[in-house]
């Protein structure tokens, strides 16, 4: 799993029909120190999250083993909603917290 911030939705209207009723996310991902790191990927979105977000996604034959993404032609899903994290005992992240 990484770290990632949901920087907005992707609209693909033309798409493989095992596809149909997913929505799209861009993500940007993020390190441990709560800093952007290089890249985006774009995902499923399985748990409804929202833009500005923190969010756990998979990647790989990973992706496919939830049960809306079994089996259909998908590379990353988001899977979970992040409260919050820490390192070494500190506090990196806090949903909410406006410096987090």
């Amino acid at each position: 799993m990484k770290l990632a911030k949901v920087l907005g939705t992707v609209v693909a209207t033309q798409k493989d029909a095992k596809l149909q009723g997913f929505r799209f996310l861009m993500l940007g991902l993020y390190g441990p120190d709560n800093r952007p790191t290089e890249g985006s990927v774009v995902a499923v979105d399985s748990v409804g999250a929202g833009v500005g977000e923190m969010v756990l996604f998979a990647s790989g034959s990973s992706a496919r083993q939830t049960p809306a993404t079994d089996n259909k032609p998908v590379d990353a899903v988001v899977m979970a909603i992040v409260d919050s994290w820490e390192v070494d005992g500190e506090e990196r992240y806090r949903k909410g917290d406006p410096d987090g």
